[in-house]
């Protein structure tokens, strides 16, 4: 959420901020529900005030012997009066909530102006896309004789959905060990496991309650619980109403789970194989800074989530996602995309984003600055690291051969019991 101050002091900033990500602000309707909610607070204290006077007016009346009655008919007038201004003053705070709740993140000042991904800016690239001489697979082809049955998964469950077994089911294990064996020992996450059902608290928190329920699997009404769509949500929550000593900071969280997304905005899009999914496995990677410290925290996150397509010798591209593509809670993203040959493109695996403050302000995560002794919010920061399922996939189609086999990376072998090719 938007700190409301900038809205008070700087509303054609954010406005203007605003349509750089084609979203449609009315500055007109806020300001009218801002000068109204200012009418009604003065009115209700003015009524607070007043109602505090008579009613000392009255002590003092029946002091001298006077008659009250008049005066306690005007004391009860004023407090329906107040009445009725409070539960004005309460509906129009809840109408200014339900507005700000509504509204993305202001974005960086290098963030490209664009519409959709086709003005995302492509910042760097990283190793030499293979060479086959045959035509390359994808994974699906690749997949229907080694363990990747997407029928029984409709069996099962439904319609993107997925079991995997034999080697493609190890290899993905594999993946994920990988990952969080080089986010905890090399670049010092600490490993935490956490609830895969969350609370409306901790979804409202990172942003995706309320405007995305609809992405959401809710799997009961009382109290409200929800699958989670990401690690980010119970991870970026272990900070949620507490404030964190300085010495603490940064705090650096690595954890894997498996996610679960309803894409109802994603309706007909990459409806083959395992690019969208409703269950799949991904290794989140969260850190909590001080404000200062943010955005070199984004680049190192975003260097360690690269660090693993370059163990894994999977090429890869840097993308800075333009304006109209950065998610909502977003200041600032860039996502990793890598090469798939069956697809002859490059398909997202990563997208590491830092939230400044906005997540912080809806979460009340704060820190003690040392040097004023106050509270003051951090900055939240996570990026994939990675897409695990996206990542057996990039496997599957890079590390093909003529035959049909699929060769396992070096970087894996570890964690592979023995097996060196699948099929």
């Amino acid at each position: 959420m938007l700190d409301p101050r900038l809205f008070r002091t700087e509303l054609d900033f954010v406005t203007q901020q605003l349509q750089r990500r084609h979203f449609a602000f009315d500055a007109s309707a806020y300001t009218a529900l801002e000068t109204r909610r200012k009418d009604i607070q003065v009115r209700t204290q003015e009524l607070q005030n007043e109602r505090n006077s008579r009613s000392k007016a009255i002590g003092q009346a029946k002091a001298k012997g006077e008659s009250v009655e008049a005066l306690m008919a005007h004391v009860q007038q004023i407090g329906e009066e107040l009445k009725a201004a409070e539960v004005a003053l309460t509906d129009i705070q809840t109408a200014m909530m339900a507005l700000m709740e509504s509204i993305p993140n202001i974005l960086d000042a290098s963030v490209p102006d664009g519409k959709d991904e086709a003005a995302n800016l492509e910042i760097s690239r990283w190793g030499e896309l293979p060479q086959f001489d045959f035509t390359p697979k994808d994974h699906v082809d690749l997949g229907v004789s080694k363990g990747m049955e997407f029928e029984l998964g409709v069996k099962i469950a439904g319609s993107r959905f997925v079991v995997l077994n034999g080697g493609l089911a190890r290899l993905q294990r594999a993946i994920i060990q990988l990952m969080l064996d080089t986010h905890s020992t090399e670049h010092g996450y600490s490993e935490v496991y956490v609830p895969y059902l969350v609370n409306t608290e901790s979804l409202y928190g990172t942003g995706q309650l309320p405007k995305f329920a609809e992405d959401l699997f809710k799997v009961a009404e009382e109290p409200p619980l929800y699958l989670i769509p990401t690690a980010e949500v119970p991870v970026t929550n272990i900070v949620r109403d507490t404030i964190i000593d300085a010495k603490e900071l940064p705090l650096k969280f690595v954890c894997h789970s498996p996610c679960f997304r309803s894409e109802a905005g994603a309706y007909g899009r990459d409806v083959r194989g395992m690019i969208r999914q409703h269950q799949f496995e991904k290794v989140e990677i969260v850190q909590i800074v001080k404000p200062e410290e943010s955005e070199q925290a984004h680049e190192e996150l975003t260097q360690h989530a690269e660090r693993i397509l370059q163990k894994l010798k999977l090429p890869y591209r840097r993308m800075l996602l333009c304006a109209g593509d950065t998610g909502f809670s977003a200041n600032k993203t860039f996502d990793l995309e890598v090469w798939l040959p069956g697809q002859g493109a490059y398909r997202e695996i990563s997208s590491c984003s830092n939230f400044k403050d906005f997540q912080a302000r809806r979460l009340q995560a704060r820190w003690r600055n040392p040097e004023t002794g106050k509270p003051e919010l951090v900055h939240t920061l996570n990026g994939s690291g990675l897409a695990a399922g996206r990542t057996l996939i990039a496997i599957m189609e890079n590390y093909q051969d003529a035959d049909g086999r699929i060769h396992v990376p070096e970087a894996l072998l570890p964690y592979m019991g023995g097996l060196t090719v699948i099929g």
